[in-house]
């Protein structure tokens, strides 16, 4: 039986659907909202580059306009609605699905992979004292196992391997990050994290398997097998590619082609299905996407579906970057019009614009020109600073609008 078909253009639309960027799911206002976003997305990437706010601010911020980086630390610290562990990378994740990260947690009690064990064998005397320190004074980050004034780094003041024994207590599940301070990560006994009521029961492989396909395919719309394995990284592949399986067969998700796309075999909830000829087009508004946003962290899957070649240049030495440092995808509407290379000089509050570059086969019309304007000057206040300079002259008609957006929001 032939699967069933969707278009391009109906992909797009539900990819964007999914990850909440076309405007259209209501998600409420304030820390409930921003709980809800990372609960459908299925976890938000932390990311240690500051030449803007981090990734997980600007990944949030880009869904939720209200978002400030206090409610993220309140939904940690406080409310226990998200905890840090290993999704697709580092990341915040809903509190609701810690179980099914336990695996994970104790493969890490027995490492298979030799760089997991050389480490394991380095530092695991550590280990214990480290965790006693945390058992008998609470909660302490690496800059407590630094040496005090004036005595010599030795086996047990030498900063980094106290650090590297943390981060093994960590990935056992046996420490959990209880909040960051200055995005400094704070440790503490998982028992005194996690709070009362959440699961611990450890799922089995046919369980895991069921839970990482759903949250693919509710934070993708159609996915491949590949896109599917690659969203949070928490089982080997048999076990993922064994519930695709089972799914299919039982009508749980159903298989679909995309036109352009024959080569890919995708995936894809029914409700999803049903709802991909019904989501109606609205007025296109532009964003300024994280290199690690949900959207766009696959590049792969990126190029495919949006035709969209990127790559994030920050670990290409200058001389062979195409675009510059850290540039950030422009979204528009369901098509990707250019890269914007930003950096914000937090000290004389100004946002500056490195490099400007449209896709060849994009026309920045007078429409385009002024949301992005709008886009631009949001990005501005939202990376705390004044003004917004470009390193290399711009059209006219772009610092016009730009004039005229930041007058309307300042």
């Amino acid at each position: 039986m032939p699967p069933n078909k969707i278009s391009l253009k109906a992909a797009r639309k539900l990819a964007l659907h999914c990850q909440l960027l076309d405007n259209k799911t209501k998600v409420p206002r304030g820390k409930e909202g921003i709980a809800r976003t990372i609960e459908k997305l299925g976890y938000v990437q932390i990311d240690t580059i500051a030449v803007i706010e981090r990734a997980h601010h600007h990944t949030l911020r880009t869904r939720r306009p209200d978002y400030n980086q206090q409610m993220l630390h309140e939904l940690q610290a406080n409310d226990r609605r998200l905890f840090e562990y290993w999704g697709h990378a580092a990341s915040y994740l809903p509190m609701s699905d810690y179980r099914f990260y336990l695996p994970r947690m104790k493969r890490f009690k027995d490492p298979k992979s030799k760089w997991e064990k050389a480490r394991l064998q380095k530092y695991g005397h550590l280990m214990k004292p480290v965790l006693e320190r945390i058992i008998n004074e609470g909660p302490l980050s690496s800059k407590d196992f630094e040496p005090p004034p004036g005595k010599k780094k030795g086996t047990w003041w030498d900063w980094r391997p106290a650090k590297t024994a943390l981060e093994m207590l960590f990935w056992q599940g046996k420490l959990m990050i209880t909040e960051r301070r200055n995005f400094q990560r704070v440790y503490d006994l998982t028992e005194r994290v996690l709070p009362d009521g959440v699961d611990t029961n450890c799922p089995d492989n046919n369980e895991l398997g069921r839970f990482l396909v759903n949250r693919a395919l509710s934070a993708y719309g159609p996915a491949s097998h590949k896109e599917i394995i690659e969203h949070i990284h928490g089982a080997d592949r048999d076990v993922v590619l064994n519930a695709i399986k089972d799914m299919t067969d039982s009508g749980d998700i159903i298989k679909v082609a995309i036109s352009g796309l024959q080569k890919n075999s995708y995936y894809i909830k029914p409700e999803l299905y049903e709802k991909s000829s019904k989501l109606r087009k609205t007025r296109a508004r532009a964003l300024l996407l994280s290199p690690f946003d949900n959207l766009i962290i696959q590049r792969d899957r990126t190029l495919k579906l949006f035709d969209f070649d990127y790559a994030i240049e920050c670990y290409t030495p200058a001389a062979k970057r195409k675009f510059g440092y850290f540039v950030l995808p422009i979204l528009y509407g369901d098509i990707f019009a250019g890269r914007l290379d930003p950096k914000a000089d937090r000290k004389n509050k100004i946002l500056i614009i490195r490099n400007l570059v449209f896709e060849p086969e994009f026309n920045p019309d007078d429409c385009f020109l002024q949301t992005f304007a709008v886009c631009l000057v949001d990005f501005m206040k939202f990376n705390n600073c004044e003004s917004i300079t470009f390193e290399k002259a711009k059209p006219a008609k772009i610092m016009r609008e730009l004039d005229k957006a930041t007058k309307q929001l300042i």
